[in-house]
């Protein structure tokens, strides 16, 4: 009967190393291995850690930007031509407003022109900041023609005001 040796002919185990005793020289004077490849995992990894030998790609620069005067504010902004909307209803749409700017201000300020029914400034739900634009209803038509011919381009706060008719939802919705 023939003896089972688990596959193998009884000659050194795998792996083993075919010296024995001391080849620390040797491993001195042996060539530098190249690094193993990187299983998918670790070049992932390296993908969002930056964990890689070559170094990162520049970014390229998109265009020029002014140069800041207090750091909160480009020196020159070519400004946006706003869409003319008829004032046909007495709602007003006022844009560029400053972001300290309150429905008090906008109130005292369209009063000095005719009566105000309401001031409401937009603001983000999630901080209350405003959106840098409110709506203004007038008392009559009338009112809130002379309310756009005298503070459209006005300055308030430190910006000028686009002030304009609002525009009602059948419009809104057509767009």
């Amino acid at each position: 009967m023939a003896s089972y040796q688990n596959g193998r002919n009884g000659r050194r185990p795998r792996g083993g190393s075919r010296r024995r005793g001391d080849n620390r020289s040797r491993r001195q004077d042996a060539p530098v291995r190249a690094p193993a490849k990187k299983s998918l995992l670790q070049r992932i990894m390296d993908l969002f850690t930056g964990g890689g030998s070559k170094p990162a790609p520049a970014r390229p620069v998109l265009r020029e930007q002014p140069p800041r005067t207090n750091g909160s504010e480009p020196t020159s902004r070519p400004s946006r031509k706003p869409e003319a909307v008829e004032v046909t209803t007495p709602r007003l749409y006022v844009g560029n407003l400053s972001f300290d700017a309150t429905e008090s201000d906008l109130f005292e300020l369209f009063n000095g022109v005719g009566a105000v029914q309401n001031a409401e400034v937009v603001t983000y739900r999630h901080n209350q900041r405003s959106k840098g634009f409110a709506f203004v209803q007038m008392n009559t038509v009338d009112e809130a023609k002379r309310a756009v011919e005298e503070l459209h381009d006005k300055e308030f706060l430190g910006r000028k005001l686009v002030v304009s008719g609002a525009k009602s939802s059948e419009h809104h919705s057509a767009n």
